[in-house]
C-alpha cells in the first residue's frame, strides 16, 4: 500500500510538472547573425509612443458632438502620416504585447510561469539594436527590455510602482509624468554635452510607455469619462512632445513617430482573451520615411470601422502587431530583432523600390536564419535515420529561392522580389535499453524521467497481480444488468465532471440530478425535511453556475444581502444552541458575537469603500486596518470555538464569510452560505444513507466532537455507496473551483474584489488575495467533509484511492488536450484543466491537512481548561 501511495504521489508530481516541460518550454532559438538594409534608412531616430490599453475604437470614433477626442492625432492621419489597425495576438496582455510591438515575436507560452518582472528567456529586441535607448513610463515594462540587453545603451525612467493606484483620484498623472519626465530630459541635454551628443546620434530610439489609460480602464471602464478624457491628455502630450521634437532638432525631418497601444480592453474593464476590443489597437506611423496620406474612393475591410469613424477616404493600412518591430528597425537602418517573426509591412514606406525590396529581402533572410538555426540543431542531437528535413525548405530550395529574389532585386524586377516560410531483471534490462537509445540522442534529462518512470510502475503492477485478479473475481460477483448500469453512471457522472470544465451550465445540470436523489432512494420517506432540504440547497447552488463571469458591473447591495443573512443565521443557530446547552453561554457566547461583529464590520468596510471609490477619494486607511485584521484572524478565531461538529462548522462558516464579503463585489457573497447550507444538509444525508444501510446507529452532530487522534479500529471496509461519496466530494470541489468564475480565464477576475485591502498596483499580492477567495469555497467543502468521514467511519486512505481513481479517469480527457498557442484563455484554460485534476490529489492532502487543523484544534486563553480531549 505505501508503495503504491509513494508512487501514486510521484507519478502525479511528474505528470503535473511534464506539460511545462513538454509544452511550455522557449521555442527561441539563438545563434543568428544580424540583418540590415545595405542602404541609408530615412530616420536617424524614432520615438515610440505606446498607450497602454488603448482601443481602437475609442481613438478612432468620434463624440457625440462629431469631435475627435485626440484632434491632434486624428490631423496627423489627415494629413502627415499613414495609419491603420494593428491586430494583437493574444494573450492581450501588456508585457507580451510589448514584446511584439519592440522585439517582432509573439512571446512564448514559457513567459507564464516566468514572472512579469523580468525576462523569461534572453531574446533581441530593437532597443538592444539601437545605438541608444531612453525610455520613460511603467516599472513594470522599461527593465524587461534594459535587462536583455547587451552593454549599457539602453536607458530607463521609471515611477515608484505605488503610483499604478486603481482607486486614485486622476490617474492621467502617470501619462503627465512621462511627458513632464521628457520635457526635463532634452532641456537638461542642453547643458550637458555628453547627453547632448548621444541624443545627436543616428539609429536611436525613445520610448514613451503610457499606462493612464490603462489604469483608468481598469478602475473606471472604457466607456467612462475618466478613460475619455484620458485620451484627450494623451493626445495633448503627444502634441506636445513632438513639438519639442521638432524644435530641438531644427526640422531635420529626420525623426519618425509611432503611436499605437500593446492591447485593447473589454467594455467590462479587462483584457487577456481574443475579443476584439483586446485585439485591436490603433496604429498611426508619420515623419521620416512614412508615407503620406493617401485619399481614396473605395477600401474594402471585412468590418464597418471606416463609416463609424468617418474614414472612408483616408487609405487604411492594417499591420499584424510583430510587423511593427521589423518597420522601426528598417526606418532607422538597425538590424532587425534577431527573433523577429514581423513581416515588415512595405506599404508604409515612402522610400524608392530598391530601398524597399532590400528591406524585404533582408527580413527574409533574418527568418529563414531562424529556421535554419532550428533545423541545425535538432539535426545534431537526433539520430540520422530518425530525422526528416522539411521538404518544402530544404538547403537546394533556399538557395534557388534567396538567389532568384537577388537576381530580381539586381534587374530591377521590385515586384517580384518575395518573403518566403519510447520479472526484475526484465524491467532492468529494458530500462537500460530506453535509457542508452535516449543517451545516443543526448536528450534532456526530463525524457529519461518521461521513459523510464512507466518500467517501475508496470513493475509494481505485475507485482500485485494476486490483487488485481481478486478485484476481476470480485466484480464479476456482480449481476451483469447492475454491473453495467453502475458502469454507465459512473461513466456519465466522470463525463459530466469533464464538460463542466468546458460548459459551466453542466454543472447546474448535475446539482438539479442531484436535488432528485432523496426521491430515488428510501430516503424520502424516513427524512422529509432533511430531503427537502437537499432540494432546495441543491437549485439554490445550481443557478450560480448560470450567472455571467465577465462583463458585470458590482451590486454592492447583493453583498450586504449576503451579510444580513450570514447575521440572521448566526441569531437563529446562537439562539438554539443556548436553549439546548447552558454552559454555552460561558464559554462560547463571546466567540460567536466577536464573528457576528466581523460580519457587521465586514458590511460596513465594503459600503464605505464602494462609497469612497466613486467619489474618487481612495480607500480609508481604517477600512484598510480593518480588512486586513479580518482576514488575519479567520483563520484563528474558529479555533477558539467548541469542537463540537455541529458548532465548530457553524463558526469556521462565519469567519471565512467575513472574509468572503470584503472579497466580493456582486452575487457570488451568496455563493459560499448556499455552499455551506447545502453541506450541512450533506452531513445529515449521508448519516441518514449510513443507518438505512445498517452499518452505524444515528448520533447527533450536536454530541459528536472533531478529535484529532481517531481511532482507527472505528474505520470499515469501503462499500458501494462510498463510490458516491468520494463523488460528490469533487463534484464540490469543481462546483467551488467554476462556481461564480472560470479560474481559467483571466477575464473572471474583477480586480474591484481587492479593493477593500489595497488599491496600489501590486500584482502578487491582488494575485494572493483573489486566490484565497478562491480557496475559501474548498475549505468549506473539506471541512464538512471532515464531517463526512467522521459521521460515516470513512478513512481518508480509502477516499484518497476513490478520488485518485476519479481525477486521473478525468486527467486522461484532458492530457491531449493541453494547448500552446492561442489567447491566454485558449492557453490558461487547457492547463487550468489538467493542472486541476492532475494535482487534485496532491491538493486534497493540503486540504485535507487544513480542514483538520481547523476542525481538530483547540486553542486556550486565560487559562482556562480544555472542555474535551483531543
Amino acid at each position: 500500500m505505501l508503495l503504491f501511495f509513494t508512487l501514486g504521489l510521484l507519478v502525479h508530481f511528474v505528470f503535473f510538472a511534464s506539460i511545462f516541460d513538454i509544452y511550455f518550454t522557449s521555442p527561441l532559438v539563438h545563434g543568428m547573425t544580424p540583418h540590415f538594409t545595405p542602404l541609408p534608412p530615412p530616420a536617424r531616430r524614432l520615438v515610440l509612443f505606446v498607450a497602454d490599453g488603448l482601443r481602437a475604437d475609442a481613438l478612432y470614433e468620434l463624440d457625440e458632438n462629431g469631435n475627435s477626442r485626440a484632434p491632434f492625432i486624428r490631423n496627423i492621419i489627415m494629413h502627415e502620416g499613414s495609419w491603420g489597425i494593428s491586430h494583437t495576438r493574444v494573450p492581450t496582455e501588456s508585457r507580451p504585447g510589448h514584446v511584439a510591438l519592440i522585439a517582432g515575436f509573439y512571446e512564448d507560452v514559457s513567459a507564464v510561469a516566468k514572472g512579469w518582472k523580468e525576462n523569461p528567456v534572453e531574446f533581441d529586441s530593437l532597443f538592444n539594436e539601437s545605438k541608444y535607448t531612453w525610455s520613460w513610463g511603467s516599472p513594470d515594462i522599461l527593465p524587461m527590455f534594459a535587462k536583455g540587453a547587451s552593454g549599457d545603451h539602453v536607458y530607463t525612467h521609471s515611477y515608484d510602482a505605488k503610483k499604478e493606484d486603481f482607486g486614485a483620484h486622476d490617474a492621467t498623472k502617470l501619462d503627465s509624468w512621462v511627458f513632464d519626465n521628457v520635457k526635463d530630459f532634452f532641456h537638461a541635454a542642453r547643458n550637458n554635452q555628453s547627453l547632448f551628443s548621444k541624443i545627436n546620434e543616428e539609429k536611436i530610439v525613445f520610448f514613451l510607455h503610457l499606462l493612464g489609460l490603462d489604469t483608468n480602464g481598469h478602475a473606471h471602464r472604457p466607456s467612462s469619462r475618466d478613460y475619455k478624457d484620458n485620451i484627450k491628455k494623451v493626445d495633448d502630450g503627444v502634441k506636445e512632445i513632438v513639438s519639442m521634437f521638432k524644435h530641438f532638432y531644427g526640422n531635420d525631418g529626420k525623426t519618425t513617430f509611432i503611436f499605437t497601444s500593446d492591447h485593447g480592453m473589454t467594455d467590462w474593464g479587462s483584457h487577456g482573451a481574443g475579443h476584439p476590443s483586446e485585439t485591436l489597437t490603433p496604429f498611426i506611423a508619420w515623419g521620416a520615411g512614412i508615407k503620406y496620406p493617401q485619399k481614396v474612393s473605395a477600401q474594402q475591410f471585412d468590418d464597418a470601422f471606416l463609416k463609424e469613424w468617418r474614414l472612408e477616404n483616408w487609405k487604411r493600412r492594417d499591420v499584424n502587431q510583430a510587423d511593427i518591430a521589423p518597420l522601426m528597425a528598417s526606418l532607422i537602418g538597425v538590424p532587425f530583432p534577431l527573433n523577429s517573426v514581423g513581416i515588415l509591412p512595405v506599404d508604409y514606406l515612402n522610400n524608392t523600390d530598391l530601398f524597399k525590396a532590400e528591406s524585404m529581402f533582408t527580413n527574409a533572410v533574418q527568418i529563414l536564419e531562424q529556421f535554419e538555426v532550428k533545423m541545425i540543431q535538432k539535426k545534431e542531437v537526433t539520430l540520422s535515420f530518425l530525422f526528416t528535413p522539411f521538404k518544402l525548405l530544404s538547403d537546394s530550395k533556399q538557395l534557388n529561392i534567396l538567389r532568384k529574389a537577388r537576381s530580381y532585386i539586381k534587374q530591377k524586377k521590385f515586384d517580384e522580389v518575395e518573403p518566403s516560410h519510447l520479472l526484475p531483471c526484465s524491467f532492468v534490462a529494458i530500462g537500460v535499453l530506453v535509457a542508452f537509445f535516449l543517451l545516443i540522442q543526448a536528450c534532456p534529462w526530463t525524457y529519461y524521467v518521461y521513459c523510464l518512470l512507466p518500467v517501475p510502475i508496470w513493475y509494481a503492477v505485475l507485482r500485485e497481480f494476486q490483487v488485481i485478479q481478486d478485484l476481476v473475481a470480485s466484480l464479476l460477483s456482480f449481476p451483469l444488468s447492475h454491473f453495467v448500469g453502475y458502469l454507465l453512471v459512473f461513466t456519465l457522472g466522470i463525463e459530466i465532471l469533464v464538460l463542466s470544465f468546458f460548459y459551466r451550465y453542466m454543472l447546474t445540470a448535475g446539482l438539479i440530478a442531484f436535488a432528485g436523489w432523496p426521491f430515488l432512494t428510501q430516503m424520502w420517506t424516513q427524512a422529509k425535511i432533511t430531503s427537502l432540504s437537499w432540494t432546495l440547497f441543491s437549485l439554490l447552488l445550481a443557478v450560480f453556475p448560470l450567472m455571467p463571469v465577465v462583463g458585470r458591473k458590482p451590486n454592492i447591495s447583493l453583498v450586504m444581502g449576503a451579510g444580513l443573512l450570514v447575521l440572521l443565521l448566526s441569531l437563529f443557530v446562537v439562539t438554539s444552541l443556548m436553549k439546548r446547552k447552558a454552559s454555552f453561554i460561558k464559554e462560547e457566547l463571546w466567540v460567536h458575537g466577536l464573528q457576528m461583529l466581523s460580519t457587521v464590520l465586514s458590511m460596513y468596510v465594503v459600503h464605505s469603500t464602494h462609497s469612497s471609490l466613486l467619489k474618487k477619494q481612495g480607500v480609508p486607511l481604517m477600512n484598510q486596518f480593518v480588512s486586513w485584521a479580518t482576514l488575519a484572524s479567520s483563520l484563528v478565531v474558529p479555533l477558539l470555538s467548541s469542537p463540537v461538529l455541529f458548532q465548530r462548522l457553524f463558526s469556521i462558516l462565519l469567519s471565512l464569510m467575513s472574509t468572503y464579503l470584503l472579497l466580493s463585489t456582486g452575487y457570488e457573497a451568496l455563493f459560499p452560505l448556499v455552499l455551506s447550507c447545502l453541506m450541512f444538509v450533506w452531513i445529515y444525508m449521508e448519516q441518514e444513507t449510513l443507518q438505512r444501510s445498517g452499518v452505524s446507529c444515528k448520533q447527533k452532530l450536536t454530541s459528536i466532537q472533531f478529535s484529532y487522534n481517531t481511532d482507527i479500529t472505528q474505520f470499515r471496509q469501503l462499500y458501494l455507496d462510498d463510490i458516491r461519496r468520494a463523488f460528490f466530494l469533487v463534484f464540490f470541489l469543481v462546483t467551488a473551483f467554476f462556481g461564480t468564475g472560470n479560474i481559467a480565464s483571466i477575464n473572471s477576475f474583477d480586480l474591484a474584489s481587492v479593493y477593500c485591502f489595497l488599491t496600489v498596483f501590486s500584482p502578487f499580492m491582488m494575485g494572493a488575495l483573489m486566490m484565497w477567495k478562491i480557496l475559501i469555497p474548498f475549505v468549506l467543502v473539506m471541512c464538512a467533509f471532515e464531517a463526512v468521514q467522521l459521521t460515516t467511519h470513512l478513512s481518508s486512505k480509502s477516499l484518497f484511492l476513490i478520488v485518485l481513481v476519479i481525477s486521473d479517469t478525468m486527467a486522461l480527457n484532458f492530457f491531449f488536450l493541453v494547448k500552446d498557442y492561442g489567447s491566454w484563455l485558449d492557453i490558461g484554460t487547457s492547463i487550468s484543466h489538467y493542472v486541476i485534476v492532475m494535482s487534485m490529489t496532491i491538493f486534497l492532502v493540503f486540504l485535507n491537512g487544513l480542514a483538520q487543523l481547523l476542525t481538530t484544534k483547540k486553542l486556550r486563553l486565560c487559562g482556562k481548561p480544555k472542555s474535551h480531549l483531543i
